[in-house]
């Protein structure tokens, strides 16, 4: 099966990127295809608000610019274009209106996806977008040509349940996610084909990730992961109300909030948010150790004294839950990273007061890209057009939303750049096909 070059142009992939850059390419007047491996769209979409459909982020733009990190110069253009209140006011216009939580996350009033979701499929088929699903993209039709040859781009080849299918579009707008998450089709499986036509691509890295463990074990060596007792206890406990610091050199994090315990080491809000910093050191330096306040809301003074007060024949773990109401899976954290010759009794509390404030939590690497929320890498941006956004390599291909080279802490960040970069795309395509415009 093959498309008629004037016909259409292809979007390749039916997530958030992909959908928002074949709205705006349709609603220019172009004719759009869209074409995804899974059996029905925004599959991640779905996935991700099933626990409350977290859109975007209501603090000011100069603080929201800046999650983007080093790639604020790259992102910041595309926001200014399509910010946190355009794409309330997009959602507003499928008939979804929104609220701004107490952290100022911005979600839908009836929290879920599915609504938005089913009113974005309809705008878009009446707006003609045609949709082919179960079509994974595999590569191009004409491996033997140079890259970027000719006035098309190259022809686009998908295995189909019905066999191979080749398609030549006018233009292509690839949206293919990141590596997180492959079973709902983000799985990374492009980075070849496009590193073979000779785009710069930064290799993918968990992002918004957990980290697993080391422990100092009974000889004194590092070992990896939690002991069984802890394991056992309090996998899957949240950790409330703490503070993650770390240091090292340039890269600098502090912040309050919570994470959860897993089987192997930590994951959850806190952790993800300082993720990027963390894999860095890991990476670079082969560890990271950032520390915890446990009690952030006492200050060092107040524990040292409440912790050297006098016990009588209390037990420390007694002493530690009535003075300083230290208990759980907090009390088990001090016991698993800390040697057991600082709750010996006549022990120096001084050493004990003091990892209360700052635990060391040696963590030696990230989890499983596949297993986190998303990924870092991807197209540089120095691959792309200074203009056009097009693929330097591959003119007449552009390239949206986690595929890029960026990455954000969750809490709406990731969302809205991943439609930013879908409204880009399509500007350029826009601007290639109908330059009058």
């Amino acid at each position: 099966m093959s498309t008629p070059p004037d016909s259409a142009v292809a979007v390749v992939g039916a997530g958030p990127a992909g959908l928002m850059a074949a709205e705006r390419l349709a609603q220019a007047g172009l004719r759009v295809e869209v074409f995804d491996a899974m059996p029905s769209v925004g599959r991640k979409f779905l996935l991700a608000g099933k626990g409350g459909m977290n859109l975007t982020h209501s603090e000011p733009f100069e603080r929201f610019v800046g999650r983007y990190g080093a790639r604020r110069a790259a992102i910041e253009p595309m926001l200014r274009r399509f910010d946190a209140d355009a794409l309330r006011r997009w959602a507003a216009g499928l008939g979804i209106a929104t609220f701004v939580g107490s952290s100022g996350r911005v979600f839908p009033t009836d929290m879920k996806a599915a609504p938005l979701l089913r009113a974005w499929l309809q705008r878009l088929r009446a707006l003609g977008v045609v949709f082919h699903m179960r079509h994974r993209w595999v590569g191009w039709a004409d491996e033997a040509a140079a890259p970027g040859s000719g006035a098309l781009p190259p022809p686009l080849l998908f295995e189909t349940p019905q066999g191979r299918s080749t398609v030549q579009a006018r233009a292509v707008v690839l949206a293919l996610g990141g590596a997180s998450w492959p079973r709902l089709g983000s799985d990374g499986a492009w980075v070849p084909l496009l590193a073979q036509r000779g785009v710069d691509v930064a290799p993918l890295q968990p992002a918004n990730c957990g980290f697993d463990v080391g422990r100092i074990g009974p000889d004194g060596t590092v070992q990896e992961g939690w002991s069984e007792f802890l394991r056992s206890r309090f996998a899957g406990t949240p950790l409330k109300t703490v503070v993650l610091r770390f240091e090292d050199g340039a890269r600098r994090f502090e912040q309050r909030g919570e994470f959860v315990l897993t089987e192997s080491g930590v994951e959850g809000s806190l952790v993800y948010a300082a993720s990027s910093v963390l894999r860095e050191a890991l990476h670079q330096q082969g560890r990271a150790v950032p520390t915890l306040d446990l009690l952030p809301d006492r200050d060092a003074a107040f524990v040292a004294a409440e912790v050297a007060r006098p016990r009588g024949a209390r037990s420390l773990s007694t002493h530690l839950k009535s003075r300083l109401n230290l208990d759980g899976a907090k009390a088990a954290l001090l016991h698993e990273l800390l040697p057991k010759a600082l709750f010996a009794p006549g022990a120096d509390p001084a050493p004990l007061a003091a990892a209360i404030k700052a635990l060391p939590l040696p963590l030696i690497r990230p989890r499983p890209i596949a297993e986190a929320i998303s990924s870092a890498g991807g197209v540089r941006f120095e691959a792309l057009e200074e203009r056009s956004k097009a693929l330097r390599a591959l003119p007449g291909v552009w390239c949206a939303g986690e595929m890029l080279d960026w990455e954000a802490p969750t809490g709406g960040y990731l969302l809205t750049a991943c439609f930013a970069s879908g409204c880009a795309a399509a500007e350029g395509v826009i601007h290639a096909l109908q330059p009058a415009s």
